[in-house]
């Protein structure tokens, strides 16, 4: 389930630096968002 909100936030992330359309700083956000919810499943000792 986390992996798969982890592969939808980067999927989104990179959908928006490929696209034309920006807004503001969400972008970036979700990729934050991603790699801290990955660091945070490594972290808990998850299984990926």
């Amino acid at each position: 389930m986390i992996i798969g909100l982890i592969v939808l936030l980067v999927l989104l992330w990179a959908l928006g630096l490929v696209t034309s359309y920006t807004a503001g700083g969400l972008i970036h956000i979700l990729l934050v968002v991603a790699v801290i919810m990955l660091v945070v499943s490594l972290v808990s000792g998850r299984r990926l």
